[in-house]
């Protein structure tokens, strides 16, 4: 699963560059279906960077990569129930 799943994130790293971000593979829980991705550049600040990464990077990979079930920023800051914080 790693590989088809570094394989997606190579394909989609173009569109996340040309905003002048980046997003790198962190790790992927083949138990969970967890992806840890980390973004960096412009995602770091930007507003967007919850949707780029649920309503675009989740999507995709759950579409292409059978057994993913989630996609996380490692550099996201949770509450104590598990919701990300706002920047």
């Amino acid at each position: 699963m790693e590989n088809a799943v570094a394989q997606v994130i190579e394909a989609i790293r173009p569109a996340v560059q040309a905003d002048d971000g980046d997003i790198f593979l962190r790790g992927v829980d083949e138990n969970t279906g967890v992806v840890t991705v980390e973004l960096t550049g412009a995602c770091v600040s930007c507003p967007a960077s919850t949707v780029t990464l649920k309503a675009g990077v989740e999507r995709i990979l759950k579409d292409r990569v059978p057994g993913v079930t989630e996609v996380v920023n490692v550099g996201q800051n949770l509450l104590s129930d598990g919701s990300p914080v706002g920047l």
